[in-house]
C-alpha cells in the first residue's frame, strides 16, 4: 500500500488540551486538505477544544481517560472498533490511544495499518505503572509504527518488542505576532511583580504547573542570588499552582505565577527561557522560543539535546545550582546572550514545519515506507 492508496484515515487521542491536541488538529486539517476522509475518535471535550470537525474532519466521541477504568476502557474499546471501521490506516496518539486502537483493530477482519505515536514518557510505577508496562506490549507487538518524540522513548520499545521505531515530528505551529508591545508587557508585569523595574532582565517559562515540569527546582533556582536580579515569569497554569504560590510567598521569591498566555507576547521581553522539566519530548514552547531568537537553559532529558542542537545550554535534571550558575553567567555577559540568541534564531528556521509533518506521517501509513 503507498500513501496514495491510503485514502481513510482515523486519527485517534485521549485526554488533551495541550499539545497533542493541536498536533492532531493539524494533521486532521492537512489530511483532510489533501483529499482524505479523515475521522478523528477522542474525548467529547478534545472536540470541544480543537474543532476537529471545523478542520474537515468527522468525529466520533470515545471517552478514552487519562488513567486506568476498566469498565469505562472496556466500553471506550467497542466503540472505538466501530469509529475505525473501514480505515486504511489508524493513526493513534499516546500509549493509551495506541493500546485501545490495536484492541479495537484485533477484533475487525479488515488490516488497517497501525501507526503509533508516542508524545510522553511513562513516569507512573506501582500497579499504574506496571497497567502502563501491559499497554506498552500491547503497542509494541500490534503497532506497524511506532513514532517517537524522544530517543528514549524509542529504546523503551524497542526493549518491549517493536519492530519499526521512527522519530515523530512533532511541530510548533508558525509563532504568532505578539498582540502587545514590549513596552505594555513590561508595564504589566511592573503591575503584577513587586519591585519589578524596567532594567530587570526577565527569565520566562512556559510550563503547565505540574509534576512533570520541575517547577520546585526553578524556584530552587530563583532564590539566587543574582548580580542582575531577574523576575522569574511561569507562564501556565495546573494542578500545582496553590502549593508553588505559596512557597513564593514564604520565601519572598521573585517569581511571577502569570498564568495562560500568548507565548509570542512573553518571548518578546524574555532575556532567556528556563526550562527546568524532568521529561521533555518536542516542547512547543522550546520550539516557540527558537524561532523567536530566545536563548534557552533547559534540562538535558528527552527529546530536548536533539532538538535543541547547540542552540541551547542544557544542565542535569534537578540540579538548581546548575541552572542558578548558567543563569547568572548569561545574565551577565551580553556578547554571549547575544550569540546564544542567535544559535536560537538559526536552529529555529531549521525546525521542521507542518508539511514535513504530513509527509512523515504519510509515509508511516505506507506498509514499503523505510
Amino acid at each position: 500500500m503507498s500513501d496514495q492508496g491510503v485514502r481513510r484515515v482515523a486519527l485517534v487521542l485521549g485526554t488533551s488540551a495541550g499539545g497533542v491536541g493541536r498536533h492532531v488538529r493539524m494533521l486532521a486539517e492537512r489530511l483532510a486538505g489533501d483529499g482524505r476522509q479523515v475521522v478523528v475518535a477522542g474525548p467529547r471535550a478534545t472536540e470541544d477544544a480543537f474543532d476537529f470537525t471545523g478542520a474537515g474532519a468527522r468525529f466520533a466521541a470515545v471517552p478514552i481517560a487519562d488513567r486506568p477504568r476498566p469498565l469505562a476502557d472496556l466500553g471506550a474499546v467497542l466503540r472505538l472498533r466501530n469509529a475505525v471501521r473501514g480505515a486504511d490506516a489508524v493513526h493513534a496518539h499516546g500509549l493509551r490511544a495506541g493500546a485501545f486502537a490495536a484492541l479495537a483493530l484485533a477484533g475487525t477482519g479488515r488490516r488497517a495499518r497501525l501507526v503509533v505515536t508516542l508524545h510522553n514518557a511513562v513516569t507512573a510505577g506501582g500497579a499504574t505503572g506496571a497497567i502502563y508496562g501491559v499497554l506498552e506490549r500491547i503497542v509494541a507487538r500490534r503497532a506497524d509504527r511506532v513514532l517517537v518524540v524522544s530517543p528514549d522513548l524509542g529504546d523503551r520499545m524497542r526493549a518491549r518488542g517493536a519492530r519499526r521505531i521512527d522519530a515523530a515530528v512533532v511541530p510548533a505551529p508558525p509563532l504568532a505576532r505578539p498582540s502587545r508591545s514590549p513596552e505594555d508587557v513590561r508595564r504589566e508585569l511592573a503591575e503584577r511583580a513587586a519591585g519589578f523595574t524596567g532594567d530587570r532582565p526577565v527569565v520566562l517559562t512556559i510550563a503547565r504547573l505540574a509534576q512533570q515540569k520541575g517547577l520546585e527546582a526553578l524556584l530552587d533556582a530563583a532564590a539566587g542570588p543574582y548580580a542582575a536580579r531577574p523576575l522569574f515569569v511561569v507562564a501556565g497554569d495546573g494542578p500545582l499552582r496553590r502549593q508553588i504560590q505559596e512557597r513564593i510567598d514564604a520565601e519572598r521569591l521573585p517569581v511571577l505565577l502569570y498564568g495562560w498566555a500568548a507565548p509570542a507576547d512573553l518571548l518578546q521581553v524574555a532575556d532567556a527561557l528556563l526550562v527546568p522539566s524532568r521529561w521533555e519530548g518536542q516542547p512547543l514552547s522550546v520550539q516557540e522560543a527558537l524561532k523567536a531568537g530566545t536563548p534557552i537553559i533547559a534540562t538535558r532529558v528527552g527529546g530536548i539535546p536533539d532538538l535543541v542542537g547547540d542552540a541551547a545550554v542544557l544542565v542535569p535534571e534537578g540540579n538548581a545550582a546548575a541552572m542558578r550558575g548558567e543563569l547568572d553567567r548569561l545574565l551577565g555577559d551580553h556578547a554571549l546572550l547575544k550569540a546564544l540568541a542567535e544559535r536560537s534564531a538559526r536552529r529555529g528556521r531549521e525546525l521542521p514545519g507542518e508539511e514535513d509533518a504530513l509527509h512523515a506521517v504519510l509515509r508511516a501509513y505506507s506498509e514499503h515506507a523505510g
